[in-house]
């Protein structure tokens, strides 16, 4: 059986979103291993502690497993839920709204750690007690964008149980 792979256009952003993210975690991974950047982080506390562990492993993990697993999975539930149920998906808008909050609070999410993760690290070797005031910030930021991600998760939830009611759409 082929499948008509023109039937889901909207659904490629979720791959392609997946794709960039796979890739940059897998550069992130390359990189955190080199000899200079490994001793750096180290140095601030990779992976257990400190700024390190901003970066190594809560930026790489997260935009592997969230950015480039979740969204996947995203994408091929929307997709096959329709295939496996004989029950369409309730609303496209919510496919478009869980895609963006999703891919939105990933990138947020990984800037953040990213850029506090080297601002604190390199403050924690040159003037530890400056790294207590930018420090001061990060936990609204990360929750910022814990509740972009979060509303991208819920919206995706609310979307397939509504497709999971009769919906009227279905026979």
């Amino acid at each position: 059986m082929r499948l008509d792979t023109t039937a889901h256009p909207h659904l490629v952003k979720f791959l392609l979103v997946s794709a960039i993210s796979f890739f940059i975690g897998a550069m992130h991974g390359m990189l955190q291993v080199l000899p200079p950047i490994r001793a750096w982080l180290d140095s601030i506390g990779s992976p257990y502690g400190g700024p390190g562990h901003m970066i190594d492993p809560l930026a790489h993990a997260h935009m592997n497993l969230v950015g480039g697993l979740v969204t996947l999975a995203m994408g091929t539930t929307y997709y096959l839920f329709p295939l496996f149920s004989g029950k369409e998906i309730y609303s496209a808008r919510l496919v478009n709204q869980s895609f963006w909050w999703t891919s939105v609070g990933v990138f947020y999410f990984y800037i953040t750690q990213m850029v506090f993760g080297i601002w604190e690290g390199n403050l924690l070797l040159t003037d530890p007690q400056a790294m207590q005031q930018v420090h001061h910030y990060y936990g609204p930021i990360v929750a910022g964008s814990g509740i972009v991600m979060a509303t991208g998760f819920c919206i995706y939830l609310v979307n397939i149980v509504l497709s999971l009611r009769d919906n009227g759409k279905n026979p």
